[in-house]
């Protein structure tokens, strides 16, 4: 007890250090996106002021194409979780009810794909999409966010599967159910936490991706992370509050989703650590 005791202060501390690395930079955003523009920038920094939504409402007035790609990052998200979390489901229960040599091969391979950097697979790629008239669609980013991700989502949902006895799903197929009723009456409700873990997952990294939207889009699938990297980058100067508050706008959605779910992102994380 006395070693617990010595220890909480240090863990403590290292807990505020994490936060205040994670979180300052966030919250210093957000202030900057409600101050006036001549007070963002002041030395040294001021954390009284009156805030104003000025900066929102430049940026709704000089900015629709941002909005435009904030539905496009809708789109895709919601599209990359929908396709990432049913081929996810549907491969972790055969990982996790079957064994066999193939399987375990394809399920090293998966992970080995998933270790390399999104840009190596980017140059093959690009003539591709062009000859399938695939370029600058809301359809190809849902299809390379989906695959990037379903080896992880697969290897957490099998963790989770494992989990459930199997005597429930012998008794439906007694009863007479088939394997599609089974996954959809049993498995996939009692493995709902999983698909949840999958699904902020996917849509974290959907949501903020920014590579294979710079190379595979131009205008009509950009995405936000674009739109936001665009207002750096124009010739008429920074316009520094409008493009804090794009960023706030672009981040609070997801931020507030991690939020609200972290739970099932620590159960994701730890899915399989330790055997029941």
């Amino acid at each position: 007890m006395r070693e617990r005791a010595r220890a909480s202060p240090a863990r403590l501390a290292l807990i505020a250090l994490a936060l205040a690395w994670s979180l300052l930079p966030i919250a210093l955003v957000v202030l900057a996106s409600v101050k006036p523009p001549r007070e963002i920038f002041a030395t040294p920094p001021r954390f009284v002021f009156q805030p104003t939504f000025e900066n929102y409402a430049r940026l709704w007035a000089t900015a629709p194409g941002f909005f435009r790609s904030l539905a496009n990052s809708l789109i895709v998200t919601i599209g990359a979780t929908l396709t990432t979390i049913a081929f996810s489901a549907l491969a972790g229960y055969v990982y996790a009810r079957h064994a066999s040599r193939l399987l375990t091969a394809t399920g090293f391979f998966m992970v080995v794909v998933r270790m390399l950097p999104p840009i190596v697979i980017t140059l093959p790629l690009f003539p591709a999409m062009n000859a399938l008239g695939l370029h600058d669609t809301h359809l190809l980013l849902i299809l390379l966010y989906a695959a990037f991700y379903v080896s992880l989502g697969t290897w957490v949902m099998r963790a989770f599967i494992q989990r459930l006895p199997r005597e429930l799903e012998e008794a439906a197929f007694v009863d007479g159910a088939g394997l599609f009723m089974v996954l959809r009456r049993i498995v996939l409700p009692l493995a709902a936490q999983g698909l949840v873990a999958v699904s902020v997952f996917v849509t974290v990294f959907a949501w903020n991706e920014y590579v294979f939207a710079l190379i595979f889009t131009t205008r009509n699938a950009k995405t936000a992370p674009l739109a936001v990297g665009e207002m750096l980058g124009t010739a008429d100067g920074i316009e520094w509050g409008v493009l804090f508050a794009a960023a706030t706008v672009q981040l609070l959605p997801v931020l507030v989703a991690v939020m609200l779910l972290q739970r099932y992102i620590v159960a994701g994380l730890t899915a399989g650590a330790v055997k029941s």
